[in-house]
């Protein structure tokens, strides 16, 4: 292996690209990816105690529920307030 991958064999300039330090806080629910299509959208998202889980438009949580899923985020919505939560770096 070259000094220029790290021990996955990533080369080093890509893992940096790809790695932002901070982006998210681990003790907060977090948006981890977004997929499907358009008018049915699910995401992945980080729940504070370190699980993930998928969810859809209607899903619960204890934070609230999923009124919405579009290609920029997810919306919460808790106690009559939404939310939006956004890929970690946007």
């Amino acid at each position: 292996m070259s000094n220029t991958e790290i021990e996955t064999g990533t080369p080093a300039k890509v893992a940096g690209l790809a790695t932002q330090t901070n982006a998210m806080n681990r003790g907060n629910l977090s948006l981890l990816g977004l997929y499907g299509p358009e008018d049915s959208m699910t995401a992945l998202i980080r729940l504070p105690s370190g699980r993930t889980r998928k969810v859809s438009r209607g899903s619960r949580l204890s934070s609230g529920q999923v009124v919405a899923i579009d290609a920029k985020g997810l919306i919460l919505n808790s106690r009559g307030e939404s939310k939006r939560l956004m890929m970690p770096g946007s």
